[in-house]
């Protein structure tokens, strides 16, 4: 039996990404890492600031999401998100300017504590991603 299972990232530019072939995928939920195998229970929930891992027989693919939705249901993972990398393909300059721009977003005073949250996961995603 076929322990695979369909994602698709959509993103407001195109399909991202579309596979069949998927057997586990680790997403930055807002509840924590969270890992989904083939049967999982049905869900909703957001996305913060972090790593997609996706493993297929081929091995493994990691992506940079700053926000999102993700849903699996009947066995395919759907992922709205707005901003999404290729880890192996993203530049860095676009690293050091995201986190730059985070940190002084970080000095707002007006900033709220689920801003700030988001903003300080994202930059210590950013400074992993800076030092690979």
């Amino acid at each position: 039996m076929s322990e695979e299972f369909k994602i698709e990232i959509v993103n407001p530019e195109k399909s991202f990404l579309s596979k069949e072939d998927i057997t586990e995928v680790v997403i930055p939920a807002f509840e924590g890492e969270m890992g989904i195998l083939k049967d999982h229970i049905s869900i909703i929930s957001f996305l913060k600031p972090g790593i997609i891992k996706i493993y297929s027989k081929l091995g493994e693919d990691k992506y940079y999401v700053e926000d999102g939705i993700i849903e699996f249901k009947n066995n395919c993972l759907s992922i709205l998100t707005s901003d999404i990398f290729d880890i192996k393909k993203i530049d860095k300059n676009f690293i050091s300017e995201s986190l730059l721009k985070a940190e002084k977003e970080t000095q707002n005073k007006d900033i709220s504590d689920q801003a700030k949250y988001l903003i300080d996961q994202k930059i210590e995603v950013l400074k992993s991603l800076s030092l690979n």
